[in-house]
């Protein structure tokens, strides 16, 4: 709620000021605390985002490393099983955030993490195709907490300017997951086949199992959650020996204000659909996943395998698509945290055109290698739009945390959902190599994301201009030591600073109680 404005700042930053240097005295190294968000809160997110792309790519790769043919698997059998896991994967996401709001994220990340590890042990001794589709299903449950979690939590920690350099950073680990699960099939079946009795690929899911394992265990220890709700108190938790109280009261505090009397009821039905940023960004995101559907359903290897190529190089070459999404992510993230006029909708636009320019070197050619090599390389851009899209809509839906829960898990929702029978029409092992139908449906999603993106950012300006919102003062600023890092860059005007939010003038109280505060000025947008 918006209270009246007053005319000066003085009075206000002398009670403030009181009421911070009676909690402590001591300041916060900023930068040192950063480093330690990075060090274990990404690290966690980062690893467990890793080995999820492993356990879930280390399939495909199982299944042109000889897994087809111990299973019988036949035609569209692979695309089938893609669809059991992708329906799993859909049920869960939603639950998934909502659980993450009310039971601590270390322990339902590591529990998760822990979870789908035994289902990929389980793995190695399937001996059916149907066996395959149901150990998929339930990996995929536990699997779907990942991605979308993960971006709720680092809204939960990071500023609009941070967002994207550590969204670009998480979704990164999972293309480099990825690459590696290709290169790890390929050192398993070159040293391991036939070992104890077992072929390459069964080798493959024991060892992702004896990696995902100890990753749990680094959560479960040393992942403090969210700074609203690090669970302290738990035997098994090391935050209280990493951070401080007060560090992780200004870790929250040091974001820019929320609603905090929005709550986890049946407003939230009317909160999320009366507004557009449920509707929009689930939207851009279903046609932003479908723009990876080259690279998600492996038409690659497929090709690769279908054109006769060697065991190592179907599941090596196309590690170079994710090199190339991991290098397009990071580029993106810098872009929009170094550039002061970058905004998210140009990416999401140069995202679309390049597209466009995949599905129609690939429908124009498809049997050369060297339109194809360039053409699949070239999609890996795609991969940026996952740390775009949802830093965006992380930055858009911040004042309700669990508006933003839900359409966050609500985005990768509708997308896994669309892909279930969006490969099975257009992607499907039975249309290598010309992918006719793929090429056309790619065109559209492209040049409709791009239409889309635009559209969110004309509804997001709007939002702004009609949106009043406070002034953001820094605690920390104000409180005198000698211990402040002079590299931070943040000039101090007698204990006092107002930071400029990313996407222009709007500012917000972010770090005292609402009953320690009072309002102090009503600044509108000017810079958007």
């Amino acid at each position: 709620m918006i209270k009246e404005p007053v005319s000066s700042v003085g009075t206000d930053l002398e009670c403030m000021s009181k009421d911070t240097k009676d909690a402590s005295t001591k300041p916060i190294k900023k930068w040192f605390l950063l480093l330690k968000i990075d060090i274990f809160v990404l690290s966690f997110v980062c690893l467990q985002y890793w080995i999820n792309y492993v356990d879930r790519v280390g399939f495909t790769n199982a299944y042109v490393s000889g897994m087809k043919e111990d299973l019988n698997m036949k035609g569209d059998d692979l695309n089938i099983t893609t669809t059991c896991f992708t329906i799993g994967y859909i049920i869960g996401m939603l639950p998934h955030n909502l659980i993450l709001l009310v039971v601590p994220p270390r322990l339902w990340l590591s529990f998760c993490t822990f979870a789908w590890g035994l289902l990929t042990l389980g793995m190695f001794k399937v001996n059916s195709f149907k066996q395959a589709c149901a150990i998929r299903f339930f990996q995929a449950l536990f699997e779907s907490c990942t991605f979308s979690g993960t971006h709720l939590i680092l809204g939960s920690w990071y500023k609009d300017n941070e967002l994207p350099i550590r969204s670009a950073i998480f979704t990164s680990s999972g293309l480099v997951g990825s690459m590696f699960s290709g290169f790890m099939q390929v050192s398993i079946h070159d040293n391991l086949n036939g070992r104890q009795g077992l072929e390459g690929w069964r080798w493959l899911f024991i060892i992702d199992f004896c990696i995902t394992v100890p990753i749990a265990i680094y959560g479960l220890i040393f992942f403090p959650g969210v700074p609203d709700n690090t669970s302290r108190a738990s035997r098994f938790s090391m935050t209280k020996y990493i951070f401080s109280e007060q560090e992780l009261r200004y870790a929250r505090r040091r974001l820019p204000a929320r609603d905090e009397s929005t709550k986890l009821d049946w407003s939230i039905f009317t909160r999320v659909l009366k507004r557009w940023h449920w509707w929009l960004f689930s939207f851009v995101w279903v046609l932003g996943g479908e723009n990876l559907s080259f690279a998600s359903n492996s038409t690659f290897a497929l090709w690769l395998k279908q054109q006769g190529y060697s065991l190592s190089n179907r599941n090596n070459y196309p590690s170079g698509i994710f090199a190339v999404g991991v290098v397009s992510s990071v580029v993106s993230a810098i872009y929009l945290s170094k550039l002061q006029k970058a905004r998210h909708w140009h990416v999401a636009v140069f995202i679309s055109i390049v597209m466009c320019v995949v599905s129609i070197m690939i429908r124009s050619n498809p049997l050369s290698p060297k339109v194809m090599f360039t053409a699949q390389y070239l999609g890996g851009i795609g991969y940026a739009g996952q740390a775009v899209f949802f830093a965006w809509a992380n930055t858009v839906c911040h004042d309700d945390l669990q508006e933003r829960a839900i359409v966050l898990a609500s985005m990768n929702m509708f997308s896994g959902a669309v892909n279930a029978w969006w490969s099975l029409l257009f992607y499907t092992a039975s249309m290598v190599p010309y992918f006719e139908k793929g090429c056309y449906a790619l065109i559209a999603t492209s040049v409709s994301t791009g239409i889309v993106s635009v559209y969110i950012r004309h509804l997001h300006i709007r939002e702004l201009n009609n949106k009043k919102l406070l002034p953001y003062i820094d605690a920390n600023d104000m409180l005198a030591s000698d211990e402040e890092d002079d590299d931070d860059g943040e000039e101090e005007q007698e204990g006092a600073v107002l930071e400029e939010r990313e996407e222009g003038q709007t500012f917000s109280i972010g770090d005292f109680e609402p009953e320690q505060t009072r309002v102090i000025n009503i600044i509108p947008s000017s810079k958007i």
